[in-house]
């Protein structure tokens, strides 16, 4: 068993919890994740490894309440204890000096991206963030991101809070502005925001960095239920990624796979809701 040391709700339906883990926070790295189970009968659901602390021997993992599995998974308590975990998996980010890097976070996306930002800027790479949501309340950890980037932008869709707007605009503008000086763009959040992401830096040459959340099962590539299209190759996230060249992806594939199983999962969702008397 694994123990759950902390479990808060960062904002409406995202959490963060701490499981103490020595052995894994002894591996883990930038763009890692684990399978977790929250239960013996618990579905595994595919996380990314947010934080880790090797003298504590912790790991963070940051988890949206969307379905039946994370809901159950976040009802934990602190001092209860994990069923399973397993990792970490995965192929571990490759932090290159670039000289200046953009990170882009959508969503819960900036929980992988803030463990990279800190790698690259370790390697002495300059770091533009820019973090985006929908509106004030849905952002996290901007502190955190802020800390280690050399310039954090957000952006929110409603304007309450940074910029108004979609993150490929400031992404545009200092990719005009910088290209030639940019290395890398990683780009972490909701697949479309991913895929026009990729539309706005592929005409500019700058090296593109997407982190998949296909469907998985198993997550060592036994089942091929996280398959992806890449160029003209059939890859696994599992095991060959999360993270891909976003040039290459198929993105329309991809998010046609995420929809696979809408509809089983509003069905356990209503379910579960009805169940537990949730609202």
């Amino acid at each position: 068993m694994f123990k759950i040391l902390s479990n808060k709700e960062l904002v409406p339906n995202i959490f963060e919890m701490v499981v103490e883990h020595p052995r894994l926070a002894a591996k883990a790295q930038p763009g890692h994740f684990v399978i977790v189970m929250p239960n013996e009968s618990g579905e595994r659901i595919p996380l990314t490894i947010a934080d880790y602390d090797r003298q504590a021997g912790t790991i963070t993992l940051v988890i949206m309440a969307i379905g039946t599995s994370t809901m159950k998974l976040v009802a934990l308590k602190s001092g209860s204890d994990l069923y399973a975990i397993i990792g970490p998996l995965g192929v571990a980010s490759e932090l290159d000096d670039y000289g200046m890097a953009i990170m882009v976070a959508g969503g819960v996306g900036t929980a992988p991206v803030f463990p990279i930002a800190r790698g690259l800027r370790a390697k002495n790479n300059r770091i533009i963030s820019i973090q985006g949501a929908r509106n004030k309340d849905l952002l996290f950890w901007t502190d955190k991101l802020a800390a280690v980037s050399d310039t954090h932008i957000i952006t929110t869709d409603d304007g309450s809070a940074g910029r108004k707007g979609l993150v490929t605009e400031p992404l545009r503008e200092i990719l005009e502005s910088e290209s030639k000086n940019i290395g890398c763009v990683y780009m972490i959040g909701p697949a479309v925001m991913m895929k026009f992401c990729s539309q706005v830096v592929t005409p500019f040459g700058v090296k593109a960095v997407a982190s998949l959340n296909s469907i998985m099962i198993d997550g060592t590539g036994m089942c091929g239920g996280c398959r992806v299209k890449i160029g003209k190759e059939t890859k696994f996230t599992c095991v060959d990624g999360p993270e891909f060249d976003a040039s290459q992806i198929d993105w329309d594939i991809l998010l046609s796979r995420q929809k696979m199983y809408c509809d089983e999962e509003k069905c356990s969702l209503n379910k579960y809701k009805n169940a537990h008397e949730i609202l």
